[in-house]
């Protein structure tokens, strides 16, 4: 390009998305030949639950379908999202409230770019999903990372998020269920940061999208369950990816106060006017049905996390504690940094130069912690078959053991 043709410093600010870029990898190898085995994206290996995909093809049917409808969404979805709220957070919303968008990850950037001006702070715990602090540069804001390891089993504690706060503190992100750590946060923790941000007048997001997933008996609080005084400073992200098995479907939504629905809608206007009405049936039929498949892909889901787990730690240098909630193992691997591995006897400094030689050489991807504001880890998603589950994990084994 000429020196003339440059690009934004918005744009050139941003990193790639790491999740993406490793699994985009791993797919270009398998399509030159090479056998990749991936646990990069977070993608549930099952198929979307029938009577969704017949949602789909009937709603392909009707020329209704065909034209554009309202930009928050299909009033009949909104309706359906706002009493899946009520079934499942056990709080009530309006459908005035809702605003369905192309995917979670487009509610995530609506939300901060509602909110932000520039300048403007948002406490981040980490580690964290790898889109957040992008989003909020791409606002003009300014990510604060607040650090909880493996010895708080990732959850942040409320000293630590009230020392980072600044006069620009404008919002507070929680995650839980947990991306990438599949922690799940107690309530205390998350009451304590309703409370918090009721007191500072924060904004909260609460980002719910890995909600029916928990195991060995933790359950997801809701921040507008435990402190309800926050709900007209709440902005709820959520999906249909994660719980439905519809990544590509591209449906997603944020709840919000009103006036924070009607903004993001008008913004969403002017950037994708409204999501595509197929998938939008889809995701109706998927909301107002049962979660009766929901709960079969959990048990195998279950089944996968204690394998992987127990795997990870049979792994010289490997340490990898229980998840409780998603479907990502975080193990730490500083162990393996700094010394000769694998049968080429590589020589990792970071957890990045790891997983790039764990993909080179020993064919399986995975995410270092880099991404997610966590060196020193990386990030095993198992949503994926049993068999690539296992081969992968003795690949890695020998890989290390070489």
């Amino acid at each position: 390009m000429a020196d003339w043709q440059t690009l934004s410093d918005r744009i050139n600010n941003v990193a790639p998305s790491a999740t993406l870029a490793v699994d985009s990898k791993a797919k270009a190898m398998k399509a030159a030949g090479v056998d990749v085995i991936g646990f990069g994206a977070g993608e549930p290996d099952f198929p979307t639950p029938a009577p969704v995909v017949e949602a789909a093809v009937e709603a392909c049917r009707e020329p209704r379908n065909y034209k554009y409808t309202p930009t928050a969404g299909l009033p009949e979805l909104r309706e359906a999202i706002a009493a899946k709220v009520l079934r499942d957070s056990g709080y009530a919303v309006t459908p005035d409230q809702v605003v369905v968008t192309n995917g979670g990850k487009q509610a995530v950037y609506e939300a901060f770019q509602i909110l932000l001006d520039e300048g403007d702070e948002v406490i981040i715990p980490t580690p964290f999903w790898t889109s957040y602090p992008e989003a909020v540069k791409l606002a003009g804001g300014t990510p604060v990372e607040v650090f909880a390891g493996a010895d708080r089993d990732f959850e942040p504690s409320i000293e630590a998020i009230e020392a980072a706060r600044t006069p620009r503190t404008k919002a507070i992100i929680v995650t839980s269920p947990n991306n990438p750590t599949g922690a799940v946060w107690s309530r205390e923790t998350i009451r304590a940061i309703g409370e918090w941000a009721v007191e500072h007048h924060v904004w909260i997001l609460s980002d719910e999208i890995y909600e029916h997933l928990n195991y060995d008996g933790a359950k997801t609080a809701y921040v507008g369950v435990e402190a309800p005084e926050c709900r007209d400073q709440l902005i709820v992200l959520n999906g249909v990816a994660k719980t439905y098995a519809m990544p590509g479907w591209r449906v997603g939504w944020l709840v919000a106060p009103a006036p924070v629905a009607k903004a993001a809608a008008k913004l969403q206007g002017h950037l994708s006017s409204n999501v595509s009405n197929v998938p939008q049936r889809a995701a109706l039929a998927a909301v107002a049905g049962p979660l009766d498949e929901v709960h079969m892909m959990r048990e195998a889901f279950d089944a996968r996390r204690r394998a992987i787990v127990a795997a990870l730690n049979d792994i010289p240098g490997v340490s990898c504690p229980t998840p409780t909630g998603a479907f990502y193992a975080f193990p730490d691997i500083t162990g393996l940094l700094g010394r000769p591995v694998g049968p080429n006897g590589t020589v990792s400094a970071t957890s990045a130069e790891f997983a790039a030689a764990l993909l080179d050489e020993a064919h399986v991807a995975a995410v270092p912690g880099e991404a997610f504001g966590a060196p020193g880890y990386l990030r095993f998603s198992y949503a994926l078959a049993d068999d690539q589950l296992a081969e992968g994990m003795r690949r890695f084994k020998a890989y290390v053991e070489a």
